[in-house]
């Protein structure tokens, strides 16, 4: 069972690609220049619309890539996966939108707003010493009235039976954890407001436990737009969704057309097109959103084996943790090793059974330094002692280093402009 709230059971991805419709990431990974190390590693491994993103990667487009964190628990290294994913997109050229979910904290796991706030600065310490440029946009949900009051008009488009459906929302929900949906959708579509320079292609890298947030967030975005557009040869055919006289409107705009009762044919550039009918939409008083983009990466096991728990501080690795406390949780992390040393000598280890081995494909190694631990695991020529030797080192490393520039972004934080509820600070 997988929603946002949680996960239980193996996870079959091959099964959750084709029960939830996404695409296997694999299928782009050749259209990428230079893919960040968690697509290589298939880590990410689904992905909705990401093509978009290719694409303005490749052409130097205008984009987007928004994420955010639930502050119920202190940041971890699961966390710091899809804080490397922004990063990278950042660095890509997509401006940086990071959430702090504290309304849905607030709901969910009943934190005051006290403890949200001082659980959240951590995450954007985090992200920031991770890399996180200034021309980022930071925010608690709670303080951002443009995400509360698009949220309040997308809930418009949505009705209790698609809730209960999506969620499996019942006669105990409140309703504050069903507004938080609608939060949760502002949160995605807020790259695309006026604005923030209105519609662009916007990315959200996510676990696949928050897919139902994106299949929800594009159906909205697609009810609340006037227009919506089906690829044709040599052009796009345009319907809208609010009357024929939205229609008579493209004629204004500069290209070949034919008009039908329910449609319009326009000829040329496929994104010159839908870029001059959003902007018409949005001279209309309409928002033109592009469907939001997706990738999907795993879920990571816990240092014990099994799903990682934030209730259970020794099944992670917080970033906050002291690099004597990350060592001690390493020492007693579970491996894929044989019972024996003679026997993993003969047999040799099983790296996919190993949270260490997990560790190092997601955070710690080099492809190189990879594949060089993989084979002298697999053949026995290194046993599971030096293994988790070498992950304290580059653990403990990594931690001071991190610990370091989360001192240096607490006196940065006025470069960034951080959108937080003053009545906390």
């Amino acid at each position: 069972m997988i929603s946002p709230w949680e996960v239980t059971g193996e996870v079959d991805y091959e099964k959750l690609i084709r029960e939830f419709g996404m695409e296997p990431f694999s299928t782009l990974l050749s259209e990428i220049d230079d893919p960040m190390h968690l697509m290589r590693r298939g880590v990410i491994f689904g992905h909705r619309d990401y093509w978009r993103i290719v694409d303005a990667m490749k052409n130097k487009r205008e984009f987007a890539v928004m994420s955010g964190f639930m502050p119920s628990g202190y940041p971890h290294f699961g966390h710091k996966m899809t804080m490397d994913e922004i990063v990278w997109h950042n660095e890509k050229g997509g401006v940086a939108f990071v959430g702090i979910a504290d309304m849905e904290a607030h709901a969910v796991r009943g934190l005051s707003w006290k403890e949200t706030h001082k659980i959240g600065m951590e995450y954007i310490k985090a992200i920031i010493a991770l890399g996180l440029n200034e021309n980022s946009v930071i925010y608690f949900q709670s303080a951002n009235q443009p995400v509360k009051d698009l949220a309040f008009e997308l809930s418009e488009e949505v009705n209790w039976s698609e809730l209960k459906a999506i969620y499996g929302f019942n006669g105990e929900t409140t309703l504050a954890k069903m507004f938080v949906t609608a939060v949760q959708a502002g949160d995605i579509l807020l790259p695309q407001l006026s604005h923030y320079g209105g519609p662009k292609p916007t990315v959200v890298p996510v676990g696949a436990d928050q897919d139902p947030h994106l299949r929800l967030t594009r159906d909205m975005s697609a009810r609340i737009s006037i227009y919506a557009f089906e690829k044709i040869e040599n052009g796009v055919r345009i319907r809208s969704r609010k009357g024929k006289e939205f229609l008579k409107k493209i004629e204004s705009l500069d290209f070949q057309m034919k008009f039908f009762e329910e449609h319009v044919d326009v000829f040329g550039n496929e994104w010159e097109i839908e870029d001059s009918v959003r902007n018409l939409e949005i001279k209309t008083g309409g928002y033109g959103f592009i469907p939001p983009s997706s990738t999907y990466h795993k879920f990571i096991k816990g240092l014990q084996g099994g799903k990682m728990s934030s209730s259970k501080p020794e099944s992670f690795i917080s970033l906050l943790d002291s690099p004597e406390q990350a060592e001690k949780k390493i020492k007693n992390a579970l491996t894929g090793g044989r019972a024996t040393a003679e026997e993993q000598r003969r047999l040799g280890g099983e790296p996919e059974k190993c949270v260490i081995f997990e560790m190092y494909t997601i955070h710690l190694l080099s492809d190189t330094e990879l594949g060089e631990i993989e084979r002298d695991c697999r053949e026995g020529r290194i046993l599971c002692g030096q293994c988790k030797k070498m992950a304290v080192e580059r653990v403990k490393e990594f931690l001071k280093d991190l610990h370091e520039k989360m001192r240096e972004a607490e006196s940065r934080f006025e470069a960034y402009s951080i959108i937080s509820r003053k009545d906390m600070v």
